[in-house]
């Protein structure tokens, strides 16, 4: 873009507020770059930094970067003002809104009280995006590409009021990338259409524009007036006013980056897609499991892991649009995943993105790849629960408690092996990547979801349990889930001791001690606690447990992954518990 507007304009660079160099400035070929493509701003409107905007953008096919001229949508910053004023029929029928006859990127409507914003239809529907609005009250409306995923790529709020003052700042933004490829498709270029206010303070340099005048119109000499410059005294400061059109973005499509001649570590030559085709053996990458967040995170992505064929696999995919295959868990954080695997087709910022996670050899020589995983503890986890289900189910029978494992459980062993977790979103959510940078408050959702993934055991029935063992009524029914399972892992336990047979656990007589403290709960117990530690004392109250139960604290500064590979473990350990001491007792019959 050789014409210069920041150069050309009257006042100099280092004298313009911020927003007026911005838009005075145009857009780089950065395709993470977000360009502002409509706004309506008022701040302070009566005080001493009260700043003003109207923003369009116009799509204008133009033969060369030369100026375009001010166009009369600047003043009211909207595409369409006000409703027709003549009621006659058809009167109206050749009506197409536009820029001064020029398509507009954001269509935009307004009568001076309210204002109403959307993407150009001939945007979204040349590109493709799929709105959702988001909010409640301050709704907003956001396009994706849904076909790549790419989510974002326009974004901006639907509506706005003005009485007295503006009730809401609007600003729409549109990823450079789709906008430069709408433009290109179009062989137009972006135009910021504007009206900028602001006050400046009576600095010398400004009061020289203005030379003995109380007010000065300045537009350019030569050419198309492409800008209009009032500047007049307003208490005891300058007023700045613009109406502009600034040719912001041409017609270029954004640099992109491709899949084809990356260095993956560990290789001495770039891989190509022929010839990573070509590696049917060996040609092994490792990715650090954090490539998985940004599908784990996404309910557009499908990522639950799958156990097969003696190993963890955790391949995304998109909508059966493409996927990732044989992304196997190896070690605590890592993936391997064949590299012919990972260039078969799918969108080039995908495998752009697995680089970005790539590990390197002289990384991968430090780290234990035998180490066991978050979902390979999920998985001990569920396996656990579903032996004390099954315990549970065969106990209650022995006193008329007709309950199956799948009901106090929820997790049944058929499904699982037929379908693995996919009936069970919790259990994907819950082995989502555990880094060991893990933050606090990531460490206590996941520790919540642990604490709720046990109680669906109903608090009746472990009730009727204990009432049939011989527990005081009027004791147990003021008891939670903990302590009643606690309970009845006291009084099996101690039945276990005495060698009896199952018979033996309906008493009409207290059992002893049946109340008492069993250590063997306490990462029950502390799972609990940090369920509901949202506070800085109960978070040290629940370090202190932990310290208590053997996890050395003194690393959580580095992050909490540790702690909750310990936490889990300690959960683990505790059901195991309960459930071996149920199977020992009806095992005797």
């Amino acid at each position: 873009m050789s014409f210069d507007y920041l150069a050309n304009f009257p006042i100099p660079d280092q004298l313009l507020p911020p927003k007026l160099r911005s838009l005075l400035m145009p857009v780089g070929l950065s395709a993470e770059q977000r360009v502002e493509v409509a706004a309506m701003l008022q701040v302070d409107p009566h005080g001493n930094e009260t700043e003003e905007l109207h923003l369009l953008m116009a799509a204008i096919p133009l033969h060369d970067d030369a100026p375009v001229g001010i166009l009369r949508e600047a003043d009211h910053g909207v595409v369409q003002y006000s409703v027709p004023f003549e009621d006659g029929r058809g009167c109206w029928a050749n009506f197409s809104p536009s820029i001064s006859g020029h398509d507009y990127i954001v269509a935009s409507w307004g009568d001076g009280s309210f204002y109403t914003f959307h993407l150009g239809e001939k945007v979204w529907m040349t590109l493709g995006l799929t709105p959702r609005c988001v909010g409640n009250e301050q709704q907003r409306l956001v396009y994706d590409d849904l076909g790549l995923p790419e989510f974002g790529v326009a974004e901006g709020e639907v509506s706005s009021d003005f009485f007295w003052s503006l009730k809401r700042t609007v600003s729409w933004s549109m990823s450079n990338e789709y906008l430069r490829r709408y433009l290109w498709l179009r062989g137009a270029s972006g135009v910021r259409v504007f009206y900028y206010s602001a006050k400046l303070p009576d600095a010398p340099e400004i009061r020289r524009l203005l030379g003995n005048q109380s007010h000065m119109v300045y537009k350019p000499t030569d050419g198309v007036e492409w800008y209009e410059l009032d500047l007049r005294e307003h208490d005891e400061g300058i007023l700045l006013q613009v109406r502009a059109s600034v040719l912001a973005v041409t017609p270029e499509l954004c640099q992109q980056k491709t899949a084809e001649g990356l260095l993956w570590p560990g290789d001495d030559q770039p891989m190509t897609r022929a010839r990573a085709d070509s590696l049917t053996q060996n040609g092994v990458v490792y990715l650090d499991d954090r490539f998985l967040q940004k599908y784990e995170e996404s309910a557009f992505y499908e990522s639950t892991p799958v156990y097969a064929w003696g190993h963890w696999y955790c391949s995304p995919s998109y909508r059966g649009q493409w996927r990732f295959t044989e992304c196997r868990r190896v070690g605590r954080n890592l993936l391997q995943v064949p590299i012919r695997e990972l260039y078969k087709p799918k969108p080039e910022r995908e495998i752009l993105h697995a680089w970005a996670f790539a590990v390197t050899p002289e990384k991968l020589a430090h780290l234990d790849r035998d180490e066991e995983h978050v979902a390979a503890k999920v998985q001990r986890l569920v396996q656990v629960l579903m032996r004390l289900g099954s315990g549970l189910s065969i106990l209650g029978s022995t006193v008329g408690l007709s309950k199956s494992a799948v009901e106090l459980v929820r997790f049944e062993p058929a499904e699982i092996e037929s379908n693995g977790w996919l009936s069970y979103p919790e259990l994907g959510r819950l082995a989502q990547v555990a880094p060991l940078d893990m933050s606090q408050q990531s460490f206590l959702a996941r520790c919540k979801s642990l604490h709720e993934l046990w109680q669906h055991v109903p608090n009746g029935f472990l009730k009727s349990l204990l009432k049939c063992a011989g527990c005081p009524n009027q004791e147990i029914k003021k008891l939670g889930s903990l302590k009643l399972l606690q309970a009845l892992l006291n009084i099996v336990k101690s039945l276990n001791e005495q060698e009896e047979t199952q018979d033996a656990f309906s008493s009409s007589e207290e059992p002893e001690a049946w109340n008492g403290r069993n250590d063997a709960m306490a990462a029950l117990f502390l799972t609990n606690d940090l369920r509901i530690a949202d506070a800085h004392e109960a978070m040290g109250a629940s370090l202190a447990t932990l310290q208590q139960l053997g996890f050395d604290i003194a690393g959580v500064n580095e992050g909490y992954g540790r702690a909750l590979d310990f936490v889990m473990d300690a959960v683990i350990d505790s059901l195991a518990t309960v459930a071996t001491e149920i199977e020992k007792l009806v095992k005797r019959g």
